[in-house]
Protein backbone atom coordinates (compact mmCIF):
# COMPACT_ATOMS: atom_id res chain seq x y z
CA UNK A 1 0.00 0.00 0.00
CA UNK A 2 3.08 2.35 0.54
CA UNK A 3 4.27 1.49 -2.60
CA UNK A 4 1.28 2.96 -4.00
CA UNK A 5 0.61 6.05 -1.89
CA UNK A 6 4.58 6.91 -2.69
CA UNK A 7 3.61 5.98 -6.79
CA UNK A 8 0.39 8.31 -6.71
CA UNK A 9 2.18 11.15 -5.14
CA UNK A 10 4.98 11.30 -7.56
CA UNK A 11 1.99 11.35 -9.80
CA UNK A 12 0.43 13.97 -8.37
CA UNK A 13 3.36 15.96 -8.49
CA UNK A 14 4.35 15.80 -12.24
CA UNK A 15 1.09 16.08 -13.01
CA UNK A 16 0.99 19.18 -11.13
CA UNK A 17 3.98 21.14 -12.81
CA UNK A 18 2.85 20.26 -16.07
CA UNK A 19 -0.99 21.73 -15.39
CA UNK A 20 -3.47 19.06 -15.16
CA UNK A 21 -5.12 19.98 -12.37
CA UNK A 22 -7.43 17.55 -12.18
CA UNK A 23 -5.43 14.34 -12.65
CA UNK A 24 -3.31 15.74 -9.97
CA UNK A 25 -5.81 16.14 -7.53
CA UNK A 26 -7.37 12.78 -8.17
CA UNK A 27 -3.63 11.37 -7.86
CA UNK A 28 -3.33 13.33 -4.36
CA UNK A 29 -6.46 12.33 -3.22
CA UNK A 30 -5.50 8.42 -3.91
CA UNK A 31 -2.52 9.15 -2.31
CA UNK A 32 -3.59 10.15 0.55
CA UNK A 33 -6.70 7.00 1.26
CA UNK A 34 -3.48 4.69 0.02
CA UNK A 35 -1.13 6.56 3.24
CA UNK A 36 -4.75 6.20 5.74
CA UNK A 37 -4.80 2.31 5.17
CA UNK A 38 -1.19 1.68 4.83
CA UNK A 39 -0.80 3.55 8.29
CA UNK A 40 -3.94 1.27 9.52
CA UNK A 41 -2.68 -2.05 8.58
CA UNK A 42 1.12 -1.28 10.09
CA UNK A 43 -0.70 0.09 13.90
CA UNK A 44 -3.06 -3.27 13.57
CA UNK A 45 -0.11 -5.07 12.91
CA UNK A 46 1.85 -3.29 15.44
CA UNK A 47 -0.89 -4.13 18.44
CA UNK A 48 -2.09 -7.71 16.96
CA UNK A 49 1.17 -9.16 15.91
CA UNK A 50 1.80 -12.63 15.85
CA UNK A 51 0.72 -13.92 19.07
CA UNK A 52 2.58 -16.10 20.86
CA UNK A 53 6.27 -16.64 19.93
CA UNK A 54 7.42 -20.43 20.90
CA UNK A 55 11.41 -20.87 21.11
Amino acid sequence: MLRWAIIFAVVAVIAALLGFGGVAGLSAGLAKVFLLVAAVILIAGFFFGRGKRIP
